[in-house]
């Protein structure tokens, strides 16, 4: 019998987060802080629009671009937010999460062998794309030093007449890093220069710490050779509605969106009805989320120096991204002891690409209480390792 399989699709490897959800959901009273999910409810108005969307009869199909008031709303946001302006008829398109749009922005872009530099510790989905998408990844090392932010001088070394694309995943998960203005202007800079394009990944846009986020797609010619992703998952506690979107020039969000028409059809109508409301009336539920991951970010990093564990100051997102390497075990060595001595679920650094060895990732899209007793946890943890 002949392989049915894609040599391509079978040496990708499996996410390296996953292992630990499913062993932690089957482990009684384990406590998982690897979930990159808000742990708040889809805010009410939200949820009754989607509701009043049903009762309506509002099931079929929409465009393949999106709803029209969604599209519209979505430029009225990044005009308001983030003073860049989209055409909603041409150059936004809503997808199935953020997800879907970084899969189709580097499909719709790249030719055989073209190079996408993927700044890592990252997002566990862009280096899959890009090979998917019959690219090649080029990896830039992020440095704790560097506050794990991209530096004009790690993007020289990567570059290459092969280079296309630039993928910008700020506020980064794992670590929390933020790109504020001057480093994207100076990240620009260079992008114009080289003539590459970037795909900049916005989907924690609303979760700063430190002052308002700035996207490089306002930056003067930055917005021609941007494809800015972002979406409702995490800013708005809708992951499970499935929604995010992308702005883009028409002619590269001409070409997503015909992929889009062949895999997808159109984002589902509920949802789509759910997110115009928040994008009109929710500006008081992010900053009510928002308040609240702050509150948690700083008990964490006040317990990490409690306990002796250097961590970075994480400026946006929902995460921390501790250095473990005192304790001399690989990362995932130390997220694997941990749940096996005291049920709480990290995940390895080494998970979000090599340079992410010697950190762990913790979210605090949990409750305080829930974070509360993890913490007990982790410094018994600490405490054995040490010897007190």
């Amino acid at each position: 019998m002949r392989n049915p399989l894609s040599d391509k699709i079978v040496n990708i490897p499996p996410s390296g987060i996953r292992r630990f959800f499913d062993i932690v959901s089957e482990m009684p009273d384990a406590i998982s802080l690897g979930v990159g999910e808000p742990d708040f409810e889809t805010p009410w108005h939200i949820r009754e629009e989607g509701i009043y969307s049903l009762e309506k009869g509002r099931t079929f199909y929409t465009s393949n671009a999106g709803l029209k008031p969604l599209k519209e709303e979505i430029s009225r946001y990044l005009d308001r937010r983030f003073s860049v302006s989209y055409d909603p008829n041409h150059e936004i398109m809503v997808t199935i999460g953020g997800s879907e749009a970084i899969d189709i922005a580097m499909r719709a872009m790249l030719n055989p062998g073209d190079e996408v530099l993927i700044p890592q510790p990252s997002y566990v989905s862009y280096v899959p794309c890009a090979v998917l998408a019959d690219g090649v990844p080029v990896i830039i090392e992020l440095e704790e030093k560097d506050h794990f932010r991209l530096t004009p001088e790690k993007l020289l070394e990567k570059i290459t007449d092969k280079t296309k694309i630039l993928v910008l995943p700020f506020p980064n998960n794992p670590t929390g890093a933020i790109m504020d203005k001057q480093d994207l202007e100076a990240i620009a800079e260079i992008v114009l220069e080289k003539d590459i394009f970037v795909i900049s990944d916005e989907i924690y846009s609303e979760l700063t710490y430190s002052g308002d986020h700035y996207t490089i797609a306002a930056i003067p010619g930055m917005k021609e050779r941007t494809v800015l992703i972002n979406g409702f998952s995490k800013s708005y506690a809708m992951t499970g509605w499935r929604l995010g979107y992308a702005a883009a020039p028409a002619g590269i969000l001409e070409q997503m969106l015909k992929i889009h028409q062949y895999a997808i059809m159109c984002a589902p109508t509920t949802s789509q009805y759910a997110a115009v409301s928040a994008l009109r009336d929710g500006d008081g539920d992010v900053a009510m989320m928002r308040e609240s991951y702050n509150q948690r970010r700083r008990y964490l990093l006040h317990a990490f120096q409690e306990m002796n564990i250097p961590c970075f100051e994480p400026l946006g997102a929902f995460y921390t991204f501790p250095n473990i390497k005192r304790f001399g075990m690989t990362s995932e060595e130390f997220a694997t002891t941990l749940l096996k001595e005291e049920k709480v679920a990290v995940v390895p650094g080494s998970a979000f690409g090599d340079c992410g060895e010697g950190f762990v990732r913790i979210s605090y899209a949990y409750s305080l209480e829930s974070l509360k007793k993890a913490l007990e946890r982790i410094e018994r943890f600490v405490k054995r390792r040490d010897g007190k």
